[in-house]
């Protein structure tokens, strides 16, 4: 096999001045064009961690004008971001979607047991079916935006509850066996509802649940 020619650094090869700073130049422009998507990236975020707290708080027909308020923008920049109010509420969604899902390997980490993380995970989903923003009505929606959430809510949560449950049952925590559709399915429908109905205690009833799970020799 022939060698390469790879010419050497002759004064040929290096660009005149001019040039090279025409290179620095657009370097610069390259930089701060990355600068601004970073601040629009970190912009987006904040709007929506406003609208999902102003959910929380007053359901997803609240005024945009309190999510604004909220962020701390004028109501013209969320327009800009999400012209109709269906594209903030299906942002929001899969924005606390990734937070849950990146919650599960987190916990896997921090937690003192397998079994410990998968409470807290369940915990958090728990939050966030009943609290954040009327998820249920979401998912009924006509909207055409909306058809695919539920897909993206299995595919990207089923895994992280799939991990978490072998690694319980790795640790002889819990029994082995249970599918985290069946979980995930049997949490959400003792959630039902519970958000409109402040006698109905949809956290105690999953942690019994949860409870449940272990195994009788480590259930102390």
């Amino acid at each position: 096999m022939g060698k390469r020619n790879i010419a050497p650094p002759t004064i040929r090869n290096i660009a005149p001045v001019g040039k090279r700073e025409g290179v620095l130049v657009s370097a610069g422009k390259e930089g701060t064009a990355r600068s601004k998507r970073a601040d629009a990236r970190r912009n987006e975020q904040t709007l929506l961690d406003a609208a999902a707290s102003v959910f929380v708080a007053s359901g997803v027909d609240a005024p945009v004008r309190d999510i604004a308020a909220k962020a701390g923008v004028g109501m013209g920049t969320i327009y800009r971001h999400f012209p109709t109010r269906a594209d903030l509420i299906i942002a929001v969604y899969r924005h606390q979607v990734e937070a849950c899902a990146e919650a599960g390997p987190a916990l896997l980490e921090s937690s003192e047991t397998p079994y410990a993380a998968l409470r807290q995970w369940i915990n958090l989903f728990v939050d966030f079916l009943v609290t954040k923003h009327g998820l249920a009505g979401v998912l009924q929606s006509d909207n055409a935006g909306f058809e695919t959430l539920h897909s993206y809510f299995l595919e990207r949560l089923m895994p992280v509850c799939t991990q978490l449950l072998d690694a319980a049952a790795d640790s002889g925590e819990i029994s082995p066996g249970l599918e985290a559709y069946q979980l995930m399915r049997g949490v959400g429908n003792l959630c039902i509802g519970a958000e409109n109905d402040a006698d109905y205690d949809a956290r105690r009833l999953v942690g019994l649940l949860i409870a449940g799970l272990r195994e009788p020799r480590r259930a102390s």
